[in-house]
């Protein structure tokens, strides 16, 4: 045979074996094919049967909130019955393996681990966190015949802590969800039930902190006593308005009554100062605030501002406190709505739509000095006992601190570090963080009139975040906007008080805008125009002071380019001092700079 037979036969072996090699592979190619068609249509039949039941679960946790805050517990139970059915139904329809095989695959993984994650999030707290909210009672935590049950409110909280915890540990595997890949629909739904469980982790929270703390703050192991300070944004202080009127408070195994009342203009000027500032406090504010009792909250950090009025209380009359507790105006209105309206010995009664007026406004152009402050006086006691007194509704009572805590009309110091600890960076405890993971921009008014035309300020803000800079850095830019409905002549001496702004019916406002924990203040304009701010540091943040006068009927705007710290994620967020008239707000997001 010749050499080329041989080749020939060669090569006839190989185009057989290359054939047959082919064949393989188109078969092999038609099965793994059948079966991936066969399983994205199991996937597909499983994941319509997961949506189903995971919008029945949502309608259901939305009902099963109004019943638990409305104090329906037996249709609680049932709700929560086909809750955890539903719940439990999506989880099972994400976990078989025809399930577990697509989320490895190349396109709709990440999708389909998402809608994994999300039934999850339900099925966990439909079984660990739902059952313990629809056994508590709401009634335990609003008082009963002027006393809080504090024996009661201790026996669950040890619940409420678990359930905290379920909620948190829950909102931290979703925070480890990717959103990058994720198309809309997905999406959305995962930041919506995000946003949920935010709100959801804020109620609980806050349950648990109280749960802890308001027991022993309430005098179960012994007598307390407190300040009770209202704030009068008819002129602003960064924490929502000077210290005015104040009462003396005891709190005795659950019963709190009021123990003496007094003004801020009793504990007159303090010379020398009730404390040594630190340098960057002065350079801020000077000495002001440990001269003045009106003056100790120039700055938005509230324990200091409580520590220095504590101070000053006690030097003038000889009472130590165990802590301070501040309200405003618009926090009574939340409160009358529950309450009802409450006469007044000496004055005109209070109701939840006209209190910010009466207050602000009207008491101003009716009354003199000391006829204000013997109705301030007056009023916060009526409030009081008719809060302690009179028979409430749990829900409305919890939705109006729920309301006036998230606003920050609600704050509290406790002179006692291991309880002051557990309130932590909450919104009640007013801390302004040094430290954050999400970053804020602080927005603090100070008035700068010597005048009450607070009254008639509306600010907005809108906070944009820009683009991306080095060692994790982002450019952020906030708008602020103050107009003024002062009128242009008619007020009171009492009102206009000392017009620093020279023309007395234009409002004069130190805006002090606070850059994030390790960020920084670039730069501002005032209508459009540059403008030099004055700058400052507090708390690891740079501040930049702007003077902005608005005279009646105008509306001025300040714009200013801040600096996120390093390394730090998430939508921003504003931190605004408590005004009469609710902040109009926005904030516009961006993707993440790794997207």
């Amino acid at each position: 045979m010749t050499e080329s037979g041989v080749s020939r036969r060669g090569r006839r072996r190989l185009r057989r074996r290359t054939r047959a090699r082919i064949r393989r592979a188109l078969l092999v190619g038609l099965v793994v094919g059948s079966l991936l068609l066969a399983g994205s249509g199991w996937v597909a039949f499983r994941g319509w049967q997961a949506r189903a039941h995971l919008l029945n679960a949502a309608g259901l946790a939305r009902e099963l909130s109004a019943q638990i805050v409305g104090g329906d517990a037996a249709r609680a139970q049932r709700t929560l019955a086909a809750l955890q059915e539903q719940a439990g139904a999506a989880r099972d329809a994400t976990g078989d393996p025809g399930w577990w095989l697509g989320q490895r695959s190349p396109y709709a993984g990440d999708d389909l681990g998402a809608v994994r994650q999300i039934a999850i999030a339900i099925d966990d707290l439909a079984r660990r966190a739902f059952p313990t909210l629809v056994r508590t009672d709401l009634a335990t935590l609003v008082p009963k015949e002027g006393r809080l049950d504090v024996a009661q409110l201790r026996a669950v909280s040890t619940e409420l802590a678990d359930v905290n915890a379920a909620v948190r540990e829950t909102r931290t595997r979703l925070d480890a969800v990717p959103t990058t890949d994720l198309v809309g629909q997905v999406r959305t739904a995962l930041t919506d039930l995000r946003a949920e469980i935010d709100r959801l982790a804020g109620l609980t929270g806050a349950a648990d902190q109280g749960a802890k703390v308001l027991p022993a703050l309430l005098g179960v192991d012994g007598h307390r006593t407190y300040l009770l300070v209202s704030q009068n944004p008819a002129e602003l202080r960064a924490t929502g308005g000077m210290l005015g009127a104040y009462a003396v408070i005891r709190a005795d195994n659950g019963r709190v009554e009021i123990v003496t009342q007094g003004s801020a203009v009793d504990l007159r000027r303090f010379d020398p100062p009730v404390a040594t500032l630190p340098a960057e406090m002065r350079r801020l504010y000077t000495d002001l605030p440990a001269i003045y009792p009106a003056d100790v909250n120039l700055t938005p950090h509230f324990p200091t501002a409580a520590k220095l009025y504590r101070e000053m209380v006690r030097l003038r009359t000889g009472t130590t406190v165990d802590g301070v507790l501040a309200v405003d105006p618009v926090a009574l209105s939340y409160l009358l709505a529950a309450t009802g309206p409450v006469a007044v010995p000496g004055g005109p009664k209070l109701a939840a739509d006209t209190v910010v007026r009466t207050l602000l406004s009207d008491t101003y152009r009716s009354m003199g000095l000391k006829e204000q402050d013997a109705y301030y006086a007056a009023a916060a006691a009526a409030v009081f006992d008719a809060f302690l007194a009179a028979k409430v509704d749990p829900k409305a009572v919890l939705s109006a601190f729920d309301r006036s805590i998230a606003e920050r009309r609600i704050l509290f110091w406790s002179a006692r570090s291991e309880e002051q600890r557990i309130l932590g960076e909450s919104k009640v405890s007013g801390i302004l963080p040094e430290r954050e993971t999400v970053p804020s921009v602080g927005v603090f008014l100070n008035d700068g009139s010597g005048a009450k035309l607070g009254y008639y300020l509306k600010p907005t803000a809108r906070l944009t975040v820009g683009e991306c800079q080095g060692e994790g850095r982002r450019q952020l830019r906030l708008r602020f906007s103050m107009q003024s409905s002062a009128p242009t002549s008619g007020l009171t001496r009492s009102v206009l008080g000392a017009g620093k702004a020279g023309d007395p019916y234009t409002v004069r406002t130190l805006v002090y805008v606070f850059s994030p924990a390790g960020g920084a203040v670039i730069g501002a304009r005032l209508d459009g125009a540059d403008t030099a701010l004055g700058s400052g540091t507090e708390r690891h943040r740079q501040v930049g002071v702007a003077n902005v006068e608005v005279p009646p009927g105008a509306t001025r705007t300040l714009d200013v380019d801040l600096l996120t710290g390093r390394n730090t994620a998430g939508t921003p967020e504003l931190w605004l001092t408590p005004t009469a008239t609710p902040w109009t707000t926005q904030v516009v997001s961006a993707p993440s700079c790794n997207q």
